[in-house]
Order: structure tokens, then C-alpha cells, then sequence
């Protein structure tokens, strides 16, 4: 289980001063926030503006709660929610699907600087690759995928972030990882992908 070593400096400052409490819950969490909203948006544009439009729907709700609320806050779950639920909406309002990750996408995947130029070369196709079928996942398996393996949520808080029972998240991880085996398996063939599940 990952603990969130932030959480509690965070809400205490969010209740000593909210403005300063506010700048440390960004310095602590805005990696993590960006990083979720890459991996639901696929364009590092549209996940800058994602992660900003999180954190000021953030600010103005935290200026509505009362202190008992604060002091019950769990900073991450909480504000990776909030990115979640805005994405979310942002895909239904303009009624698309999110594109694969663009290779400047990429760049914080990137293996380490002595890594060899083959290694890299691979890390980049594995992770282009990775992101336009990560991108083809219903929204709650890919949110539920990117909050346990990329922001390394436990089980628990990826439950909080998307609103549902622990049992239905580990169901959405479940599925959308193993969906994206399926996708990223070269013997399948698109028949078995696209088709209908059979009744039992």
C-alpha cells in the first residue's frame, strides 16, 4: 500500500492558512495530477489544461469547506477525483475520444540518460504504443489502470478517486489491464477485440 507521506502537512496548512495550504497541496501533488491527466487526455497540451482546470476547481471548493471538512480531506485521492471526474467531462462535453500519447508525450518515460540508444528507441515505441490502446479503454477502465500502475494509487484511494466500491475497482483494473494484453498482443486479431460479450 503507498502511503501518502503529504497528507497530513497538506491539511494542515489547508487549515492554518488556505492560500499557503493551497500551494503546498499543489507543490506536493501537481506530478501526480499531470501525470493522470496525460495518461486521460493523451496530449500534454489538453492534459496542462486538464490538470489546471483541476486544481482551480480544487481551490475554489476547498474555499467552501469548513474546517472539520478540510481536516477529513485525503489530499490525493481527493484532488486525482477531482482530475477524474473534469476529464471525464471534457471528453462527454466535446464527445470525442482522447488520441494516443504523441512521442513528446513521452518524454518523462523515457528510460534513464545511460540507457542505450536500442533501449530508448524501444521505451518510446513501447510507450506510443502503450498510450493510443490505453487511449481505446472505456474511461473508468483506463482512469482505474492510470491510477493504479502509473500514479501507484493503492486499491483503496483508486476506489475514492472514482467513486465506487474497492470490489468494482479491482474489477476495472482487472478488466482494463486485461484488455490492454488483448490490445497489445499481436496474435489477436480485431474480431476477438470488437467482439460482443456472450451471455452466461
Amino acid at each position: 500500500m503507498t502511503v501518502d507521506p503529504a497528507a497530513e502537512v497538506v491539511r494542515a496548512s489547508l487549515v492554518a492558512d488556505l492560500d499557503n495550504g493551497f500551494a503546498k497541496l499543489v507543490r506536493a501533488y501537481q506530478g501526480v495530477v499531470y501525470s493522470v491527466a496525460l495518461r486521460i487526455t493523451g496530449r500534454p497540451a489538453e492534459a496542462e489544461d486538464l490538470a489546471a482546470e483541476s486544481l482551480l476547481r480544487a481551490y475554489r471548493a476547498l474555499r467552501g469547506y469548513d474546517t472539520a471538512r478540510i481536516e477529513a480531506l485525503v489530499p490525493r485521492a481527493w484532488l486525482l477525483a477531482i482530475v477524474v471526474n473534469t476529464g471525464r467531462n471534457a471528453v462527454r462535453d466535446a464527445n470525442r475520444r482522447p488520441a494516443p500519447a504523441s512521442a513528446e508525450a513521452q518524454e518523462y518515460d523515457r528510460p534513464a540518460v545511460g540507457a542505450s540508444v536500442e533501449d530508448r528507441v524501444e521505451a518510446d515505441e513501447l510507450g506510443r504504443e502503450l498510450g493510443a490502446q490505453l487511449a481505446r479503454l472505456p474511461h473508468a477502465q483506463r482512469a482505474a489502470v492510470v491510477l493504479r500502475h502509473v500514479a501507484d494509487l493503492p486499491i483503496a484511494e483508486v476506489a475514492e478517486v472514482l467513486g465506487c466500491p474497492e470490489g468494482t475497482a479491482k474489477s476495472h483494473v482487472f478488466r482494463g489491464l486485461h484488455r490492454l494484453r488483448a490490445l497489445l498482443d499481436p496474435r489477436n486479431d480485431r474480431a476477438t477485440l470488437t467482439a460482443p460479450r456472450s451471455s452466461r
